[in-house]
């Protein structure tokens, strides 16, 4: 990232994801688009994208999303999926049909120069929530969209709500100290759980008709696949696999046996099905 426009305060996260963070969730990527499947499902329907349309896919990650909204706006459009994760980047651009009218850039949204006006959809799967000025961010985000232009994006809402993620970290804290305390606006996984921050955020970047719609389902974290799978993805994706870098061998088996059984706990036949709690975020340029 060092020959892009980047906010320093956004250094540590840019650092994660071209680091542990952006090479394990390449690692898991196609599991990871498979249990995410029905979000992004629900996410374009929201979208109502229309052929020909311009749209920036904000955190794009590996793509899935990316490609996705590409086929729907087909010939004469044009998404750009942008990512501060070069790994991630990577394994979009290798992935990518060739007849699809997108493009992949690696900039912080909160820097990057959008074209002006430029865009009818910004368009996030969960990458929204990792600024540490987000009202900044989606302000220089809005400026790409048309007037009228929308906005439509997935965030997870309280930890708590999240239980596909809190079972392996709450198996985890047995054995690990637990993680750096983080606030409710600091950037990360849960940062726009609350409502109320979500509508503060954007109507100080100048977003209207700001609308926030509960969305839940069960994540199956083994896939269909059982145990062995369910505990090979806490490990590599997500606050439990943050809590074994750099932990030696024994406590990185213990931690692995304790999300084991408090995942069988759960387990239905081959699945692993945990609750999952996110909003579906809608707004609108003026």
């Amino acid at each position: 990232m060092s020959a892009i426009s980047t906010d320093p305060a956004n250094a540590d996260q840019i650092a994660y994801w071209n680091g542990p963070g952006g090479a394990n969730w390449v690692a898991r990527q196609e599991a990871q688009d498979a249990q995410l499947a029905p979000v992004s499902a629900a996410l374009l329907a929201r979208a109502a994208v229309k052929a020909r349309e311009r749209i920036v896919d904000v955190g794009c990650g590996a793509g899935a999303t990316t490609e996705e909204l590409g086929r729907l706006v087909g010939a004469g459009g044009h998404v750009l999926g942008i990512d501060v994760s070069a790994p991630m980047l990577e394994r979009a651009r290798r992935r990518l049909k060739p007849d699809l009218p997108v493009e992949f850039v690696q900039g912080d949204a909160t820097t990057y120069a959008f074209e002006r006006a430029d865009v009818d959809l910004l368009f996030s799967r969960f990458g929204v929530m990792f600024f540490a000025e987000p009202a900044r961010t989606f302000a220089n985000l809005r400026a790409a969209l048309k007037p009228g232009g929308r906005l439509v994006f997935m965030c997870w809402r309280s930890p708590e709500e999240n239980d596909w993620v809190m079972v392996a970290l709450r198996a985890a804290y047995a054995h690990v100290p637990p993680l750096p305390k983080v606030g409710p606006e600091d950037p990360g996984m849960f940062s726009f759980a609350r409502e109320d921050r979500v509508r503060r955020v954007l109507g100080e970047a100048g977003f209207r008709s700001v609308a926030l719609e509960p969305f839940g389902m069960e994540i199956d974290v083994g896939r269909g696949r059982g145990l062995d799978e369910a505990v090979a993805n806490a490990a590599q994706i997500g606050p439990a696999s943050r809590t074994l870098e750099g932990a030696p061998p024994e406590t990185v088996a213990a931690v692995h046996a304790a999300i084991r059984q408090a995942y069988a706990r759960r387990q239905r036949g081959s699945a692993v099905p945990l609750p999952a709690a996110m909003w579906l975020v809608t707004a609108q340029n003026p």
